[in-house]
């Protein structure tokens, strides 16, 4: 108790120094009980996700779902993608699929001489203003642990680092598991080394079909296409790309929904077994 609270109290009636005194002792011990709140929010333990470039990150969740994660209620990605929830967090993602990889996708082009150029991982676009030029950055990044699951996102901003954050959140909210077996006629091996069947996807002009190939086949694709495939992990496949192709970020969107595509076809138990089927992680 401070030493001015009793010196008040002596000068005062008996009663009132003993009220006073009363309300000031439980107005301390309110204020310890936060004090402890506080210290304990303080020593919680925190989520470790990983080091980069010598600084650990912490995470502290928003959503329900990052808090069950958080909690330990949720500990397979498995059980995210199977009821249909949205992944507003991409911290979920690192701590469900630890060692995630990815890459950053060519979908634009750079100015070179003679007009030519070179494909680019920036696609930069132009706004002319009254104030002059206002130049903005888009690009695309791929993710995936080479085991079943992959995701691409999309960032566009007014500087190149903001933009690439901004895929990268996305490409972890994005994930997929996609289905992977041996469906070719050559091979038969029943293991998840190529895709089950045929699948297409389409976005805008640009068609993708993607056709089992026998083991050592090797992935017989464009090079943007074989990042996504390599990420996902399908070792050998065939593909062939008809409509304006030379238009990445479509190219890139169909791939994806060929993968998509791969989920949406049922399969029997027989029909499994003789193809090697599995779903996400082996």
């Amino acid at each position: 108790m401070p030493e001015i609270i009793r010196k008040r109290a002596r000068e005062k009636d008996p009663a009132e120094a003993k009220e006073e005194l009363e309300a000031a002792s439980e107005m301390l011990e309110a204020e310890e009980e936060v004090a402890k709140e506080e210290l304990a929010e303080l020593k919680k333990p925190e989520v470790e996700l990983g080091h980069k470039e010598g600084l650990v990150s912490t995470w502290k969740p928003k959503t329900s779902l990052g808090k069950k994660v958080l909690n330990g209620e949720i500990k397979n990605i498995d059980q995210i993608l199977d009821s249909g929830a949205k992944i507003l967090e991409p911290e979920i993602v690192d701590i469900l699929l630890p060692g995630l990889q990815h890459e950053l996708l060519a979908i634009g082009q750079s100015k070179g001489k003679f007009g030519g150029g070179k494909r680019s991982i920036w696609k930069q676009t132009q706004k002319k203003t009254a104030e002059g030029n206002k130049p903005k950055f888009q690009t695309a990044i791929v993710v995936g642990n080479k085991d079943g699951y992959v995701g691409i996102g999309f960032g566009k901003s007014k500087e190149t680092v903001p933009a690439r954050e901004k895929a990268l959140k996305r490409a972890k909210q994005n994930i997929i598991k996609i289905k992977r077996g041996c469906g070719s006629w050559a091979c038969a091996c029943k293991e998840p080394h190529s895709i089950p069947f045929i699948v297409e996807g389409k976005c805008g002009s640009v068609k993708v079909k993607l056709m089992p190939a026998p083991k050592g086949a090797g992935l017989v694709a464009e090079s943007e296409t074989r990042k996504i495939l390599e990420l996902a992990g399908i070792k050998d496949v065939y593909s062939k790309a008809t409509g304006q192709a030379s238009t990445k970020m479509n190219l890139v969107k169909a791939v994806i929904n060929a993968l998509k595509n791969l989920n949406s076809v049922k399969v029997s138990e027989e029909h499994a077994r003789k193809l090697g089927i599995v779903e996400g992680a082996k």
